[in-house]
């Protein structure tokens, strides 16, 4: 293994910095743009190599210290080293070159990004890992386990948690610890955040529409703070719990599926048996998918559906720009709002806001 110097660029979607030798790209963690380094080479491929950070020669003004004193060795958290007004800073940055360099999108309607109310402790659950009496995370790029008596960025409840489960001496396997018991269905971690995103939702869908569909609806977070603006709502998730969790405080005008998206067009066939109306500007549709984003499938029938109105929900902005890219043949992307669901951490929660574009002219 050789060390090199290398100047960073720019730091890149999953929280590691680009710099390069030779012209080689070489990505490094625990880096900053602008920051001169020394950075030990560990991997090396054909196209790009990629080394651990050594020395910082020249930091950045926007470097401060870890608060946590796992990390660099714990896998979770990508950007401690960064003041927190430069992460929210970095995170649009990268959410606009996605949308730039895989959705092709030439001027993204970049919104600006909504912050979370707290920096630590914003976390309302986390999986811990047992193994031969080590209860932790996994460490950085590996599978071997960090024993972990605290984690700052989860809530204090959790925290108690997890010294409670520490003294417990449990038997190897996984364990989610919450802050609140809903042990079946999944929302999202950061309940702050949540609660913006929802108001964002929200405010985006017009009033007085005839049909909601919330396709990978949970149990119905966005339909049921949708209610009042629409006759009919349809939701429709694969897991059977979250629907059922739906349907116990359902309403009549509320119809949840439990099955595959990509069964959406019967979905909505049966629950809306005259079907929709050619031409009527009265259709939502919601998507918020797992990191994978959308099945070709799935964005086939969104498109034949054609809603007035389309918002995607994303935890992954690189599956969201491939998505868009295909969509944007036949909606209007108006606005991109990134939300920093997970501080300190690399991931990005995004939503994205369409309109059906008008019938082509031949």
């Amino acid at each position: 293994m050789r060390t090199v110097d290398l100047k960073i660029e720019d730091i890149g979607f999953g929280g590691k910095g680009v710099g390069r030798e030779s012209g080689k790209v070489v990505f490094v963690p625990y880096v900053i743009e602008d920051e001169l380094i020394s950075a030990r080479i560990v991997r090396e491929r054909n196209q790009f190599a990629e080394a651990d950070l050594v020395d910082v020669k020249e930091p950045s003004p926007h470097r401060v210290a870890p608060t946590c004193p796992y990390f660099g060795r714990c896998g979770g958290c990508a950007y401690q080293q960064i003041d927190y007004q430069h992460q929210l800073a970095i995170k649009s940055r990268q959410v606009h070159h996605l949308l730039c360099r895989i959705g092709k999108i030439e001027h993204p309607p970049m919104q600006p990004i909504i912050p979370s109310p707290q920096e630590y402790g914003y976390r309302n659950r986390i999986t811990v890992h047992v193994e031969d009496g080590m209860i932790g995370f996994f460490r950085r790029d590996s599978h071997r386990l960090l024993d972990i008596e605290r984690c700052p960025i989860a809530m204090s409840e959790v925290n108690r948690g997890l010294a409670d489960l520490r003294a417990q001496s449990p038997t190897d396997g996984h364990y989610t610890l919450r802050a609140k018991t809903s042990a079946r269905t999944f929302s999202q971690t950061n309940d702050a955040v949540a609660n913006a995103l929802r108001d964002l939702v929200v405010g985006l869908v017009p009033p007085n529409q005839d049909l909601l569909i919330d396709a990978y609806c949970g149990a119905g977070f966005f339909a049921k703070a949708l209610l009042d603006k629409f006759e009919r709502v349809i939701g429709i998730d694969w897991d059977k719990f979250a629907i059922a969790d739906a349907k116990q405080s359902a309403t009549p005008k509320e119809t949840y599926v439990a099955g595959d998206v990509e069964g959406v067009e019967a979905a909505v066939s049966a629950a809306h048996p005259k079907g929709l109306r050619v031409g009527a500007s009265t259709v939502t549709m919601i998507v918020d998918p797992p990191a994978t984003g959308l099945s070709a499938r799935v964005r086939k029938a969104i498109i034949d559906l054609a809603p007035e109105t389309f918002i995607y929900v994303s935890c992954d902005p690189s599956t969201l720009a491939r998505d868009l890219k295909e969509l944007r043949e036949r909606f209007t992307l108006n606005s991109v709002t990134p939300l920093d669901m997970f501080p300190q951490t690399a991931e990005i929660e995004v939503a994205a806001f369409l309109t059906i574009s008008p019938p082509r002219r031949l």
